[in-house]
């Protein structure tokens, strides 16, 4: 079987794969332009994005847009005439200015979770780039596209669902989670109808990527035959020479078994995939002092005195050789991962 091109208005995949946006520093210009130079879509997280640059703890936002611009460059660069986008988290401090710098930078697409980009269409208002919500029920993409078509007269371009059993935060409720996994492809069945009645509404094509537990080809054509146009992929490709992670933190994942995942409580109030370590036994039981604000979350999430841990010097901790001082994001599947291999390769299994 050979999979379609994704399509997204006059942009056009060779093949029906996102690379999912993993931050802190694990998804950057190496393995999204190789993603993309592949004929997928490689996604840079614009988390705390500039983290090796020299400046960064002295003025973090600045060092931040300056990197976006320099990933994403060099991202082109791999990825030749791939397209190259950004994952933007709604809930990150200055988020209009970081949505307004990839723009301005030439992104192809922006995928913005962590909350509702009720705004973004405003945002990238005048520009070709093309956008998406990430979204995980059927009545939050109902209430966002209904939002987006009453006060912007447009829709979303593409729609990324994201399924319980993703890495990071999650779309659900702890106690929702189990319900969630068993119901999930009904649920994805109603997102699609959703997006179809918008895509009818403007008469245009809305594909609608499933992300989440996205592991073989199998598991490519399962969504597929849900009425989805491809998949977004995060976890595997971590296993890869390309992705961004340094040595130790991809080590995390080659050595994780079943057992050592696990749903933390993060600190911006959602339930998160992670992989067990001295950090996450640690903050079950106690408040770990935040030790400098990087300003990494809007301040109608993060109160520095109620909350338990900062997510930012975790992650960071994550990608700077700290790995069990460290909240380490993965997905379902990383018990799979038992070997570093290469983009390429794990995409010719893929598409073969």
């Amino acid at each position: 079987m050979s999979f379609n091109p994704l399509k997204i208005g006059e942009l056009t995949a060779k093949i029906p794969i996102i690379q999912g946006g993993m931050g802190v520093g694990v998804s950057l210009h190496r393995l999204a332009g190789a993603v993309a130079k592949k004929g997928g879509i490689g996604i840079l997280s614009t988390a705390q994005i500039g983290y090796q640059r020299s400046d960064f703890e002295q003025d973090t936002m600045r060092e931040n847009l300056l990197a976006i611009k320099e990933q994403f460059e060099k991202a082109k660069r791999i990825a030749k005439n791939g397209i190259i986008g950004f994952n933007v988290m709604v809930a990150q401090f200055g988020y209009e200015r970081i949505i307004k710098c990839c723009t301005e930078v030439g992104a192809d697409v922006i995928i913005s979770g962590a909350g509702l980009p009720v705004n973004l269409p405003e945002l990238v208002r005048g520009s070709k780039i093309k956008i998406a919500p990430i979204l995980s029920s059927s009545k939050g993409t109902k209430v966002l596209l209904k939002t987006w078509a009453k006060r912007y007269h447009r829709t979303a371009d593409f729609v990324v669902i994201e399924g319980p059993l993703a890495g990071g935060h999650l779309g659900f409720k702890y106690e929702e989670i189990k319900t969630a996994t068993d119901n999930m492809d009904e649920e994805v069945k109603r997102i699609v109808e959703i997006t179809y009645e918008y895509a009818n509404l403007f008469n245009i094509d809305i594909p609608v990527i499933f992300a989440g537990g996205v592991y073989t080809k199998g598991d490519i054509k399962h969504y597929l035959s849900l009425g989805c146009s491809g998949v977004q992929m995060a976890t595997r490709f971590v296993g890869t020479v390309e992705c961004d992670a340094p040595e130790d933190f991809k080590n995390r994942y080659l050595n994780a078994s079943i057992n050592d995942v696990e749903i933390i409580k993060s600190p911006v109030g959602m339930p998160g995939r992670a992989i067990k370590n001295h950090f996450s036994s640690m903050i079950k039981t106690q408040k770990i002092p935040i030790k400098k604000c990087r300003n990494c979350l809007s301040t109608k999430l993060c109160n520095r005195k109620n909350i338990p841990f900062c997510i930012s010097e975790a992650l960071l901790n994550a990608v700077t050789h700290h790995t069990e001082d460290a909240l380490l994001f993965a997905g379902a599947n990383v018990y799979r991962v038992n070997e570093i291999t290469t983009v390429k390769d794990i995409i010719n299994e893929l598409m073969q």
